[in-house]
């Protein structure tokens, strides 16, 4: 009954907000449903937000590559525990290296495309590679795929505060309707856990939605409340990651 009372109010933006994520979802979906392990599936998911930032630099137009990026920030934010636990050297190649000169080169007042053009190209190279060598790999115990949907799910929790920061209200409405209608998909990992922070995420969840509705939000409750769902959240999300570290 929570879930459906709580959804009334955003299911006209759900409609417009979700295509993208959508299709990411779908992605990756329909490859487990192929076959192909989760671990794999929600790596490869991640991929079309590399391509369409090279497509965008291709095009010179800095504005897309730049919102590209930031979805591929997101999106890998969901998944970059797999890439760290299988090959630490990888993941500082992707994340400390090409993620971090791609996103500040994106923000310098004069961008040099092609500079960044080489080093995204070079980036879904090493990428792809990655995804080839976890795919040889046998699987990580259960629990990795239980941090991954977590973190899946987490990761447009996390934009909302940054879009407020930032006074993008749409984006900050749409990032929380992407986290609101993915949370039936793991809620139950959070309730056998604690019910305790499964109730307080749904309250919060809940009051996050109402101080979100109207056309002028009051920008440091929405940002507290999102900031108490986050550390409920990351709270069980921990516990798993050290269950995980342990076996």
């Amino acid at each position: 009954m929570i879930q459906h009372v709580r959804r009334i109010g955003f299911g006209l933006i759900a409609a417009l907000a979700m295509a993208g994520q959508a299709d990411r979802t779908w992605t990756a979906q329909a490859a487990t449903a192929a076959g192909e392990r989760f671990e794999i599936s929600s790596i490869k998911a991640v991929r079309p937000t590399l391509v369409d930032t090279i497509a965008a630099l291709q095009q010179r137009d800095v504005a897309r590559a730049k919102a590209a990026f930031e979805a591929y920030d997101s999106a890998w934010n969901g998944i970059e525990s797999y890439v760290n636990t299988r090959s630490r050297a990888m993941y500082d190649l992707l994340e400390h290296e090409f993620q971090a000169r791609i996103a500040k080169g994106l923000d310098a007042p004069n961008t040099n495309i092609d500079a960044l053009l080489a080093d995204a190209q070079a980036m879904l190279a090493k990428f792809d590679e990655t995804v080839s060598m976890i795919a040889s790999m046998p699987p990580l115990n259960p629990l990795y795929d239980d941090i991954a949907r977590l973190r899946i799910v987490r990761a447009h929790l996390r934009e909302v505060g940054p879009a407020l920061k930032a006074g993008n209200l749409a984006k900050a409405r749409k990032s929380f309707q992407a986290f609101d209608d993915s949370w039936d998909s793991i809620e139950d990992l959070i309730k056998v856990r604690s019910d305790d922070a499964y109730v307080a995420i749904e309250k919060g969840m809940i009051e996050i939605e109402k101080a979100l509705t109207p056309d002028k939000p009051d920008i440091a409750q929405v940002t507290g409340l999102v900031n108490d769902v986050m550390a409920r959240y990351n709270a069980v999300l921990g516990e798993i990651a050290r269950e995980a570290r342990a076996r």
